[in-house]
């Protein structure tokens, strides 16, 4: 394969996409449909986890119900497969929480006429002062 052109495009509309399922407490465990059962990995606050179905058990184990969040930017750069690597930064506030900055990592990887998740990295941007 070679580098896939519409990465910007590609990526942007994946964040946008992504995150209108996340956030929505109806939607939210739908978020596994976008990765592999064997082939993609997240690390969640520093917890690696492997395949859809622990990924889903992840995500349903969150605690929060409501969840609003400010996009600050949205990076994306093609992978020689054909795929997307994708930087967001942003903002987000979970229930009653104060807001925290987060990063998320994406990879995602080609796949027929469409894309998975094969890579997702999230961390709140939270630092040890003392």
């Amino acid at each position: 394969m070679s580098l896939n052109p519409q990465y910007e495009e590609i990526g942007k509309g994946f964040v946008q996409q992504y995150y209108a399922l996340f956030d929505d407490p109806a939607n939210r465990a739908s978020v596994v449909n976008f990765y592999s059962a064997t082939e993609s990995f997240m690390t969640f606050e520093g917890h690696q986890i492997q395949g859809a179905p622990k990924i889903l058990e992840k995500v349903q184990s969150l605690s929060f119900q409501k969840i609003t969040r400010v996009i600050t930017a949205v990076d994306s750069q093609p992978t020689f497969d054909g795929g997307v690597i994708i930087n967001v930064l942003g903002r987000l506030k979970c229930d009653d929480d104060p807001p925290h900055a987060f990063s998320q990592v994406f990879t995602l990887k080609a796949n027929a006429n469409s894309f998975f998740v094969a890579h997702d990295i999230f961390r709140l941007n939270i630092h040890d002062t003392a």
